[in-house]
């Protein structure tokens, strides 16, 4: 059961990883500096989260007992709660980038890491809720937060995606902060448990 809850997991990483973007384009030094900005800062939180996607597996991968899988998860829930929160100040942080439609673009990107975080953080307190003594109802409350972490890993990029985009995107593109950590993670929200 814990298996769904790390490939859902690994879902909802996938959204901000993508901030690497994959354009060549050369971009204003203004834009160019502004990703700077944001992906020195979100670069920690991408390990923080790539870690904690690594512990939830390697619980499920040693057929944990429940009390071990619950404090496990609700470690990684909180850590990727603090990392989506660290992101949204990063990017509030940083101020609108220097575009066409910056603000807009800066202030949905900020509502959605938040919510991201207070969802992560919503799951900590579900998980830390479950009954570890019995082994049927402990697995039945895993779905339950598997079913919602595919929810919050499939809810609106809209924000991100935007903020990746055109000069933004090609700029953050080429900042190693904002690249995919050297992750051993390779489970996608579509991946059968």
């Amino acid at each position: 059961m814990n298996k769904k809850c790390a490939a859902a997991l690994s879902g909802g990483a996938v959204l901000v990883m993508a901030l690497s973007g994959c354009s060549d384009d050369d971009s204003d030094n203004k834009v160019n500096d502004w990703a700077k900005s944001v992906c020195d800062q979100v670069q920690p939180q991408l390990k923080k989260i790539s870690d904690a996607n690594a512990s939830i597996q390697k619980q499920t991968a040693d057929n944990s007992k429940p009390a071990d899988v619950q404090k496990t998860d609700s470690a990684a829930f909180q850590q990727i709660s603090d990392a989506y929160k660290a992101m949204g100040a990063a990017v509030g942080k940083a101020g609108a980038p220097p575009v066409g439609d910056g603000e807009a673009t800066q202030k949905a990107a900020v509502k959605e890491l938040n919510e991201s975080s207070a969802a992560y953080a919503g799951l900590k307190k579900q998980v830390d809720g479950l009954n570890t003594k019995d082994q049927a109802e402990f697995a039945d409350g895993l779905k339950g937060i598997a079913e919602e972490l595919s929810k919050i890993s499939r809810s609106g990029d809209q924000a991100l995606q935007k903020l990746q985009s055109g000069e933004v995107g090609t700029a953050m593109a080429k900042q190693p902060g904002c690249q995919k950590p050297g992750a051993t993670n390779s489970v996608s929200p579509a991946a059968k448990p």
